[in-house]
């Protein structure tokens, strides 16, 4: 892991190595590569991949999404065994830690609570001589949530992704998440019977976005696709984008944190190591304004990872994307932060809500010590599907009006529509469209 020194290095040169781009696509490595070249009977980039099963999906429908998931998950089920079944459930409640499923409910019950106060509300208001001007919101008919699944379990994603959905008001949830061996982890399902999912099926990777996108003869099509996925679930978003709305594409896990001398070296290096361990493409990076902390940040890193199950993926993380950087003050941490526009944000300082006012790009931020970002991911109740890639310039936290579309609604008495109907036409003459203006003119009331 590198310590760098703005002074040293130059501050236009320490911004380019926090910008990243909104989407990036990852090469395959040379293993999976080689795997998929033996399934596909040819050496293929991921793109190419991707545009092959979802225009298959397209054409065929279920049996597409059969082929693939026998091909790529090595299951084969008709297209009726792919619905998990009531017993299912039962047996997943069975199986399942009875303290396990009530932290569960625990979590899904605060994430319920802070996006009911979310919640956007219509309206419409008389603006006087005889106009009525307003906004009706309205949840979308039916959504899919796409979970990681096989070789891991998320039922955090689970709860993050549906809660805000059923909060919404949406008609029907689906959810789509990749079997192991067949099976869907146990904590899985009760995840989502617990946050309102109406039906999951057992489908992974680009076929079951497409399924989502265009239907079959089992899938019903959904307005709207949300969730996070590997790089062949992200490119197929962005290929049935259009066909239906996603929520964004997301890359690898980041957080950023801001640290001044009174940060205890022992939480930041925690911290980092939180994300590192995610994926060999997640990114860790501290800024301070002390470099004494910084090099114990280093030095704490290094003895805490020699404990981690995932030492490896966490290792190989902080070489290729781990970063402490010393900035003259903590102004300019901020500012470099902004630049990052980071996934998460920590502010480890004396008075970290004195510096809250100054951040501007970040998906989410968690002030003070004892604000972790593990804590957001599992049970605060903010969301944790966040903007990736410094796309917090621009993106939201996944939320309840993700899954709600706003209508417009406008109401004019004919005396009102006369009394504005010059401005109109003019308006409409001006742009060269006639009919337009006929419209208009043909409900005025002459004087």
């Amino acid at each position: 892991m590198q310590i760098v020194n703005v002074k040293d290095t130059g501050l236009i040169n320490v911004e380019r190595m926090l910008k990243k781009p909104a989407f990036d696509q990852v090469e395959l490595n040379p293993k999976i590569r080689e795997a998929n070249k033996k399934l596909f009977g040819r050496d293929m980039t991921a793109a190419e991949i991707v545009d092959m099963i979802v225009n298959e999906v397209r054409a065929e429908g279920d049996k597409a999404v059969i082929k693939y998931t026998k091909l790529i998950d090595r299951t084969e089920f008709t297209a009726e065994e792919f619905v998990v079944t009531e017993e299912e459930y039962e047996a997943a409640y069975k199986a399942a830690d009875p303290e396990i499923v009530e932290s569960l409910k625990r979590a899904a019950a605060n994430v319920r609570q802070y996006h009911q106060e979310q919640k956007p509300n219509s309206w419409m208001t008389y603006r006087g001589q005889g106009s009525l001007l307003g906004q009706s919101v309205i949840p979308l008919d039916r959504v899919g949530i796409y979970v990681p699944g096989g070789t891991a379990a998320y039922p955090s994603s689970v709860i993050m992704n549906a809660v805000p959905a059923a909060v919404a008001g949406v008609g029907e949830i689906i959810m789509m998440v990749p079997p192991k061996d067949g099976k869907i982890n146990p904590y899985v399902l009760v995840a989502a019977k617990e946050a309102g999912v109406s039906k999951i099926f057992k489908i992974g990777g680009a076929q079951a976005i497409a399924a989502m996108a265009f239907g079959t003869e089992t899938i019903p099509r959904v307005d709207k696709i949300t969730g996070p996925g590997n790089i062949f679930v992200t490119l197929a978003k962005k290929a049935v984008y259009g066909h239906c709305d996603i929520d964004m594409l997301a890359g690898p896990s980041e957080i950023l944190i801001v640290a001044d001398e009174t940060a205890d070296p022992a939480y930041t290096a925690a911290d980092m190591l939180s994300q590192a361990e995610h994926d060999m493409l997640a990114s860790s990076i501290v800024i301070t304004d002390s470099k004494t902390l910084a090099e114990r940040v280093a030095t704490e890193a290094e003895k805490q990872l020699q404990q981690l199950p995932r030492q490896e993926i966490a290792r190989a993380s902080l070489d290729k994307n781990g970063l402490i950087i010393v900035a003259e003050d903590i102004m300019q941490a901020i500012e470099l932060a902004n630049v990052s526009a980071p996934e998460h944000m920590e502010i480890l300082t004396k008075e970290p809500f004195q510096l809250l006012p100054y951040v501007r790009h970040a998906g989410a931020v968690f002030l003070g010590a004892y604000s972790p970002e593990p804590l957001g991911d599992y049970f605060a109740g903010p969301n944790h599907v966040l903007p990736t890639g410094g796309t917090a310039r621009y993106y939201s936290v996944l939320n309840v009006e993700t899954f709600m579309k706003r209508t417009s609604l406008i109401s004019y008495t004919q005396p009102e529509l006369s009394r504005v109907s010059d401005d109109i036409i003019r308006l409409a003459e001006a742009e060269g469209l006639q009919a337009h203006a006929n419209a208009i003119r043909i409900r005025k009331i002459e004087k």
